[in-house]
């Protein structure tokens, strides 16, 4: 028998309320907050006013329906959007709580990510700690207003782990049922997290070499049937409410095994290399005729047995490798999530995997026994997440930086036209970013060039003129095909404006009573051939969104 190898069980045990805790947490919060200090002056991006509560939402009532109904919200999070609600309590619409908010979270997690590691005795745990804090690819975690879900349920996730860990020495009840608590808020508010019972089981098979049943095994099934079902509602959820279906993601079971491998490569590539970060990547052609697309799948497979063969002597590359995928599974391509309409990959989508690899790279640094390495790559990260921050500024800063990396983006050249349209003079430029998002994705030509909403990920209903369809109030009109009897409720930019305050759009009016976010403004039936909505037109008042139409 090979001689099992691990670290002591036995570490010094520091807690947030000690001295030596609260330093910890105050230099990885201040470390955090200069490297995103950029991101302070962002302003709401793509898919925030979905996220920030909405008025029909602010009210007790409102936090009921977050918890008690499906459709309420964009997924079903519902600690997620009780965080936002209590957020919206404390400071309404103003950008700047939500933005340090996001960063603190993150600082916390850095923390307890810290604590985790010297738990187990691993080298580096504060180079590892300081790393994930400082990292470009969590930008978009942090940066962007929307994943909240992935800062606050990594805070719970990590927490769960830390607590875990504790219970695993020294199996009292309290810290189990600490640690599980930990858990479901985690998968309440955003179900990737379902992956925790495996990485620990992972961690506990490198920490003693082998899992028993009773001790490794059984405490840890009643997490696996929260989390596997939660997991699997909410890809339901993404596939028939959110609109997770259609020829885009009509993959076969080839071209998704060929995706996994290219999707594993692409995340620990941008985690070792962090060059030229995307708010939205090219969107890939997946073609299992395409001979050097094995190559992706096949690496991974050699790389896996590789580290089999080094297990017997060093467990660790191989857990951290298992862990690494384990967490990435939900994204991996098997699962439909509607971001990959527009991309199969996503920065935020690796947010915890990423200390899968920052972890080991940490604890090799660490050996070395010089500070200038560590040092150096701390203050080279943070530099790099400074910069990426700033392209989070706004949406027209944040779509033109897309543009630059990523040309082929047909939701960046939609999105910065519906901008650019609504500015005086745009209309040309607007007309050409048009042009080139038709150009790269065809179905867009169905939709009225004029009345083109921002793409939203939201529900399956298509857009136009940034309104969708609702069941009419009135009684039915007989003989219309395709539900033209149907209104169309306001869902486009200006609700921003819509019923907050008064806040405005420049060059529009601050008459909220023109055209409200709650408003369902009825469409009138002109005809199969008319060129809009399949036969309706239009009769909205005027509102600053609108008056390009």
């Amino acid at each position: 028998m090979p001689k099992k190898r691990g670290p002591k069980l036995q570490t010094p045990r520091k807690t947030i309320g000690e001295p030596q805790g609260i330093v910890a947490l105050a230099v990885f919060l201040c470390a955090t907050a200069i490297a995103y200090w950029p991101a302070l002056e962002g302003t709401l991006l793509w898919d925030d006013e979905r996220h920030v509560t909405p008025p029909s939402l602010q009210s007790l009532h409102g936090l009921w329906r977050i918890w008690g109904e499906l459709g309420a919200t964009q997924q079903y999070y519902p600690v997620l959007h009780s965080a936002f609600w209590i957020e919206h309590r404390i400071w309404g619409d103003a950008v700047l709580g939500y933005h340090l908010t996001n960063i603190v979270l993150h600082a916390i997690s850095a923390y307890l990510a810290m604590r985790i590691l010297r738990r187990l005795s691993l080298p580096g745990a504060w180079l590892g700690g300081l790393i994930f804090a400082l990292h470009p690819v969590c930008v978009e975690s942090v940066a962007w207003i929307s994943e909240q879900k992935s800062t606050l349920s990594g805070v719970f996730y990590l927490a769960a782990a830390l607590v875990y860990l504790d219970f695993d020495e020294s199996r009292r009840r309290d810290r189990y049922w600490l640690a599980a608590g930990f858990f479901v808020l985690a998968l309440a508010t955003k179900t990737v997290t379902a992956t925790l019972p495996a990485v620990l089981l992972v961690v506990l098979w490198w920490r003693r070499g082998r899992l028993e049943w009773k001790r490794d095994a059984l405490p840890l099934l009643p997490w696996f049937a929260i989390g596997i079902p939660a997991g699997l509602f909410t890809a339901w959820v993404e596939r028939t409410i959110i609109g997770a279906h259609g020829a885009v993601f009509a993959l076969t079971l080839p071209q998704r095994f060929l995706l996994s491998g290219r999707v594993i490569w692409f995340y620990a590539w941008k985690l070792i290399w962090p060059a030229n970060l995307a708010f939205s990547y090219p969107h890939w052609k997946i073609d299992p005729a395409s001979w050097w697309q094995w190559l992706f799948p096949f690496g991974v497979l050699v790389v896996a047995i590789v580290l089999c063969v080094i297990a017997r002597r060093n467990r660790g590359p191989l857990a951290a490798f298992l862990i690494f995928v384990g967490t990435l599974v939900p994204v991996l391509g098997f699962l439909n999530v509607l971001p990959f309409r527009y991309s199969y990959v996503a920065d935020h989508f690796q947010y915890l995997a990423s200390l899968a690899v920052i972890v080991p790279i940490a604890a090799v640094l660490s050996k070395w026994g010089r500070i200038a390495v560590p040092a150096a790559l701390l203050v080279i990260l943070g530099i790099l997440t400074w910069r990426q921050s700033g392209m989070y500024s706004d949406v027209e800063t944040l779509y033109r930086e897309t543009l630059a990396r990523n040309p082929e983006s047909w939701l960046a050249h939609n999105n910065l036209g519906l901008l650019l349209v609504q500015k005086p003079g745009g209309r040309q430029d607007a007309m050409a970013e048009y042009r080139e998002a038709i150009r790269l994705e065809p179905d867009l030509s169905r939709v009225p060039f004029q009345s083109r909403e921002r793409l939203r990920p939201f529900r399956s209903a298509r857009p136009y003129g940034g309104h969708r369809r609702v069941p009419h109030r009135a009684a039915p009109q007989a003989g219309l095909r395709g539900s033209p009897q149907q209104s169309w409720q306001c869902a486009n930019p200006c609700s921003r404006w819509h019923g907050r305050g008064g806040r405005g759009i420049p060059g529009g009016t601050k008459d909220r009573t023109r055209c409200t976010g709650d408003s369902r403004q009825p469409w009138k039936y002109a005809g199969a051939n008319s060129r809009q909505a399949g036969g309706c037109r239009r009769r909205i008042p005027d509102c600053p969104a609108h008056r390009s139409q």
